[in-house]
């Protein structure tokens, strides 16, 4: 099940909740704002990637596809 994902590196404010959702899936760069772990860009069926979007409270993600 390949989704794309997209984070609004505009909107994010560094909260951590996706990284805390989907830790393998998401991490946090070195200045705390959110990015996909390399290789996981489609969030490889990850159950707990739509929550993680749900989680963050600016709205910065965004996920599509099957």
């Amino acid at each position: 099940m390949d989704n794309d994902i997209s984070i609004d590196k505009d909107a994010c404010i560094g909260a951590g909740q996706c990284a805390l959702a989907a830790p393998s899936v998401f991490t946090q760069d070195d200045d705390g704002f959110s990015e996909l772990l390399p290789g996981r860009e489609a969030g490889a069926g990850d159950p707990m990637l739509r929550e993680a979007a749900r989680a963050c409270p600016v709205g910065a993600i965004t996920v599509s596809g099957a």
